[in-house]
């Protein structure tokens, strides 16, 4: 019997979504480390395959996980894919090698080989200590963005336009920790964005990856950002220009290679400017919710296809264009701390013309702390004959639902359309 083994932790997809692509493929063995996304699912995965836990160490899992012999490895998450690496490499299996998921989700690293490649220019600086503040600044001028070295979905990305400002913002992001001399956080070039409403000044590229080539699988138009960088949805596909869509495909197939990407899906956030499509980042996996919307637009699963491209397929042909546009919009969770209470308007949108079906992230009686991640409240999805009559539908939403949210200051009830203006503050004290 073919065995999968799937290194987990909070991801792009759920685990619903890897036992509804994968365990048709195969036994499936969870590879995990306590944290607190996964340890409340340990029971779970224990029903649907095996566990090997990292807790004593790679050396133990390694051997482990040999035992049971998998044929394929596979991960949705961005903090285990350099994990991953080691364990194909110690089992000779089909994955990133270990530089390359270094490159993959260490942002410094990567921005650097994509200069010396001369696929990118952006200018950056590594930043360990507040006493690296200074020289990061002058390397990279301003505006800039500074985001941690490893990260995901967003978290502590901000825009800094005031060096003083940014100096006190990083020292309160890295606190009391003592870092143990690798870089924490990486300022970079701030990219403008050329005028795009009404969508957002930036795509998505998923690529499907394979010993025979690579093959672009969509370009996905992007919801405008809230204040730092959070994301409010997707439309696919994109509707920019044929030539601009191969203008994009082209520069992301110069960055896989420049990072040495040969197997599985890669998500690429590119940023649409004046000069024309510059990278924001390249990531070794997945994209989140990208799945959901395969799904439905082209009828395949795609984490079956990751899982059949670990297991050896090396060629495959990408399904017609799916017809219309298929949206996802993400109401935004309030970056302060909040508890919810009550959401409203759930029966209307899900009536609404082109709405398929509304999902809550966030359950009422749920507390959550400060955080300038992408935190979605719920997910409404959808599709329409035009990008004109999905944005129409997302705009109803947006009057529709309304959420009641406990704050330290007291209750407030909020439209989705209200949240997306709540002011920011930020570490530091930096307001926008």
């Amino acid at each position: 019997m073919t065995t999968i083994a799937v290194t987990y932790d909070y991801g792009s997809v759920n685990v619903a979504e890897i036992a509804m692509g994968l365990g048709h493929l195969g036994d499936l063995v969870f590879v995990g480390e306590d944290s607190p996304h996964t340890t409340p699912l340990i029971p779970l995965l224990q029903d649907l395959g095996e566990v090997v836990r990292l807790d004593r160490g790679f050396d133990e899992a390694a051997d482990l996980l040999a035992v049971l012999a998998p044929d394929a490895i596979v991960s949705y998450s961005d903090a285990m894919l350099p994990v991953t690496a080691r364990l194909a490499e110690r089992l000779g299996l089909p994955y990133h090698s270990v530089r390359t998921a270094s490159l993959l989700t260490d942002k410094s690293r990567q921005r650097q080989r994509l200069r010396e490649t001369g696929v990118e220019d952006v200018r950056s600086a590594a930043l360990t200590t507040p006493g690296d503040w200074a020289a990061a600044v002058a390397a990279v001028g301003l505006p800039a963005v500074l985001k941690p070295v490893h990260g995901q979905g967003s978290r502590d990305a901000h825009l800094v336009t005031d060096a003083d400002a940014g100096r006190a913002l990083f020292t309160a992001l890295i606190g009391s920790a003592q870092p143990a001399g690798a870089p924490v956080f990486v300022l970079e070039e701030y990219l403008v964005g050329r005028p795009s409403e009404p969508f957002g000044d930036y795509v998505s590229v998923e690529t499907v990856c394979t010993p025979s080539g690579r093959v672009p699988l969509a370009v996905s138009g992007k919801l405008p950002q809230l204040t730092p960088f959070r994301e409010t949805g997707q439309v696919w596909p994109s509707p920019l220009p044929k030539e601009e869509i191969q203008q994009i495909e082209d520069l992301v197939d110069r960055a896989l290679d420049a990072l040495g990407v040969t197997t599985g899906i890669t998500h690429t956030e590119v940023k649409l400017t004046a000069d024309g499509p510059r990278i924001v980042e390249v990531n070794g996996r997945l994209g989140g919710r990208i799945n959901e919307m395969c799904r439905r637009a082209l009828g395949f699963d795609c984490v079956e296809l990751s899982g059949r491209l670990a297991l050896g397929l090396t060629a495959w042909t990408p399904p017609p264009p799916p017809r219309g546009f298929h949206f996802q919009y993400i109401p935004p969770a309030p970056v302060e701390e909040f508890t919810l209470e009550e959401v409203h308007g759930i029966d209307a949108v899900r009536a609404l013309p082109g709405v398929v079906a509304y999902r809550p992230t966030v359950e009422p009686g749920e507390h959550w702390p400060t955080s300038v991640m992408t935190r979605p409240l719920d997910t409404v999805t959808g599709a329409g004959g035009s990008f004109e009559e999905v944005f129409a539908t997302m705009e109803r939403a947006r009057r529709l639902l309304s959420y009641t949210f406990t704050f330290a200051g007291g209750t407030r009830t909020l439209t989705a359309a209200e949240l997306e203006h709540l002011p920011v503050t930020v570490p530091g004290g930096e307001a926008r």
